[in-house]
């Protein structure tokens, strides 16, 4: 098994109360809108690291992070990428790849809005976005998860709020 800290949308502001969320996490995965390469370095040091740059980020945190990321751990194909949209209404942009190659998760951001659902009509893939973790936008309380992978299953999924924007 495999414990996932998964966040997005910091917009340049690190929680340092996510070190202590994700302290028995693997990895930590970030969906985009980082705000800042000392956030993708910050977030190194402490984890192995995955991320997607997103349509805030720059140049400098798009050298570390791809647009996409695609990957297969612990039995379960994950993508992701940070504008996603929300099923039913996929990003136009990744709903054809979605449709003929669909993988088990699917990760993105970008939206500011919590929500874990499967899609029964795409492969029953399980369509998560962690909300967002930053201070900048609308959403009214910062999120993100905190799950597990073992052997092809999602496990343990928890919520995590960190307080009001």
């Amino acid at each position: 098994m495999i414990r996932i800290g998964l966040l997005s949308d910091t917009h340049g502001f690190l929680d340092p109360q996510i070190f202590t969320h994700f302290a028995q996490c693997d990895e930590i995965w970030h969906a985009g809108d980082v705000g800042s390469v000392k956030i993708i370095d910050d977030l190194k040091a402490f984890k192995p690291f995955r991320g997607v740059f997103g349509n805030i980020d720059d140049k400098a945190v798009a050298y570390e992070c791809p647009e996409n990321q695609r990957f297969e751990l612990e039995g379960l194909s994950v993508w992701m990428t940070h504008i996603g949209g929300t099923p039913p209404r996929y990003n136009p942009i990744v709903r054809p790849d979605l449709l003929m190659n669909p993988p088990d998760v699917f990760v993105c951001g970008h939206s500011h809005i919590l929500k874990v659902v499967r899609d029964p009509k795409i492969n029953n893939l399980l369509f998560i976005n962690p909300g967002a973790a930053g201070k900048h936008g609308f959403h009214s309380v910062r999120t993100c998860l905190r799950f597990g992978l073992d052997a092809g299953r999602i496990t343990n999924m928890e919520v995590i709020e960190l307080g009001t924007r």
